[in-house]
């Protein structure tokens, strides 16, 4: 039996008893009868609300739980692609690790940037040079390079 169910069963008990409604305590049961039948109503409505909200939310978590996992295999997806792309650039332009002479941070420079010449250093703003004019011969060969590529310089061969 629901809660309104109960109050109106106590309300037609009350009113079956034949009291007298002119009596101040038959008014004040009366008044209460009343404000319990609005409150059963009231957590009636509450208790389809939330219902709706408890069912709401499983279809969210639903939801939730299929955008995570496309997100992972799609993730899971361009990581492969992600890594093959590394390894290709790595072969294509290969990093290195220069100091600023000036404030002594170290940062990673890639071929092509240290190439140009020059590089600014992001903690002091300072301008690194590099001059490999003497470094290579005229085929593009690093000074010194035992397999001929020129992929391979040593620490001496970076001037700022």
């Amino acid at each position: 039996m629901e809660l309104a169910e109960k109050i109106s069963y106590i309300k037609g008990y009350a009113e079956g008893l034949a009291l007298d409604d002119s009596k101040d305590e038959v008014k004040v049961l009366n008044k209460i009868i009343d404000l319990l039948d609005e409150m059963a109503h009231e957590v009636d409505e509450l208790g389809e609300l939330y219902d709706e909200a408890a069912e709401r939310i499983e279809e969210l978590e639903d939801e939730l739980y299929d955008l995570e996992d496309a997100l992972i295999e799609a993730y899971d997806e361009s990581d492969d692609d992600y890594d093959d792309r590394d390894d290709e650039e790595d072969e294509d332009n290969p990093l290195y690790e220069v100091t600023c002479p000036e404030c002594n941070h170290k940062l990673v420079v890639d071929e092509e940037r240290l190439l140009d010449g020059e590089v600014e250093c992001p903690e002091c703003q300072a301008i690194l040079e590099f001059d490999f004019s003497d470094s290579f011969d005229e085929e593009g060969h690093a000074e010194g390079c035992s397999c001929g590529c020129n992929e391979h310089y040593g620490e001496d061969d970076l001037m700022s």
